[in-house]
């Protein structure tokens, strides 16, 4: 009996029994299925929360003071003046763009509506190392600076919980208080809880001089310096002259510890990336547990195979089947049990995968890729799965003595 006859053999007796191999290969669909839809769905989540963090700039290097209270908005150590010394391409070659800012939480109402969100002063120099799409109206610019104008920018999730689908531009709003004209909308961008759409813009210097108004010996306090280096490659360098300017300026001894904190964007998606793919492999090992139940319910129901088929062993060897033969046969029925198994958990997974894409959960949309990869290795470890397990039966099969077959009832 050649391979191909092994195969239509194996098929007509798992498919003559279809409730049993169904019930066999349950373990294997369920944790092929589970493993597929838990590593895709984690790949897809690391996906988005990578793509959250590059929005943030890719060559972006942000600077922030020890001290201060980032909810009450305080400045800190840090000062406009310690963003212009940045800025100085003489002392900084490996510095692009400089754009300080202020965070400060606080009340936006329009009419009856209001909101508590984030409320930024900035400059358009944010645009630089940030995507800021405009959905309508304009963003900040460096006359809306020089003046010091009551002139704001929404985020997507705070103009649709003031105005809903009206177009705000031109409306006035109140601000911490005072009022503010809206000159822009920004397109939803999605993130994690909604975080990355719920804030509102205004310039730096309206911001200092209005809202936010903490004094510093220093200079004109600032709670944040968002820095762009020249190149990814040139991030280190700027890393270093930010370092040695800013303790220069803040006059910190050798030794002594900096008061202020530089936070490399892309060490930040290094880091995420590796502990969301450990993420990812805790899934895929949970759902793997499911494959060795399976496997040892293909075992199980080879075995038992074995005993209700010793007479037709014994016919078959009779008639000059050979132990390779009768091995070849049964690990041919345990590996196609195991493969059908897999290709079901697959279709399955799949299915999941297509049923949750798109969902919004919290913010921003559930991406759950099946890569081919994922697939390719599914298919390979669930006939792995299926060869080891009717290793055993496939074994004690051969070994069988015809004679005692023959007389087996």
């Amino acid at each position: 009996m050649n391979f191909w006859e092994n195969i239509v053999s194996s098929w007509q007796s798992l498919w003559s029994n279809k409730t049993r191999s169904f019930l066999t290969i349950l373990g294997i669909v369920i944790g092929v299925s589970a493993v597929v839809f838990l590593v895709s769905f984690g790949n897809g989540h690391q996906q988005n929360i990578t793509e959250i963090f590059e929005s943030m700039g890719a060559n972006a290097i942000y600077i922030s003071g020890t001290t201060g209270n980032s909810v009450t908005g305080g400045a800190g150590s840090l000062t406009l003046e310690d963003a212009e010394a940045l800025a100085d391409p003489n002392r900084a070659p490996s510095i692009e763009a400089v754009a300080p800012m202020i965070v400060k939480m606080g009340n936006v109402s329009f009419g009856t509506e209001d909101t508590i969100t984030d409320i930024t002063g900035i400059t358009p120099d944010i645009l630089t190392m940030t995507s800021y799409p405009i959905d309508s109206g304009r963003f900040i610019t460096v006359e809306d600076l020089r003046r010091r104008t009551n002139v704001a920018v929404l985020g997507n999730q705070v103009k649709d919980e003031l105005f809903g689908d009206i177009d705000p531009v031109g409306q006035t709003i109140r601000v911490a208080g005072k009022q503010f004209e809206i000159v822009g909308t920004i397109e939803k961008k999605g993130g994690m809880m909604g975080t990355a759409d719920d804030y509102v813009m205004i310039p730096l210097t309206t911001m200092q001089t209005k809202i936010s108004t903490e004094t510093s010996t220093r200079g004109r306090p600032i709670q944040t310096i968002a820095v762009k280096a020249v190149s990814p490659e040139q991030i280190p360098a700027a890393t270093d002259q930010i370092t040695t300017i800013l303790r220069q300026r803040h006059h910190i001894k050798e030794g002594d510890d900096d008061d202020f904190v530089v936070i490399d964007m892309q060490e930040i998606v290094k880091s995420m990336q590796e502990a969301l793919g450990i993420f990812s492999l805790f899934l895929g090992a949970v759902g793997a547990i499911s494959l060795v139940v399976g496997g040892i319910g293909i075992m199980n129901i080879m075995l038992v195979s074995v005993t209700e088929r010793t007479r037709e062993i014994g016919i078959r060897k009779a008639v000059g089947a050979r132990r390779k033969d009768i091995l070849r046969q049964f690990m041919v029925e345990a590996a196609m049990l195991s493969l059908s198994g897999g290709i079901v958990g697959l279709l399955i997974a799949a299915a999941g995968c297509i049923l949750v894409s798109g969902v919004d959960l919290g913010g921003y949309p559930v991406n759950a890729p099946i890569s081919p990869d994922i697939v390719i290795i599914a298919l390979i470890v669930s006939l792995f799965v299926g060869l080891v397990s009717g290793t055993y039966p496939a074994f004690r099969a051969a070994r069988l003595d015809p004679i005692e077959s023959l007389r087996h009832e």
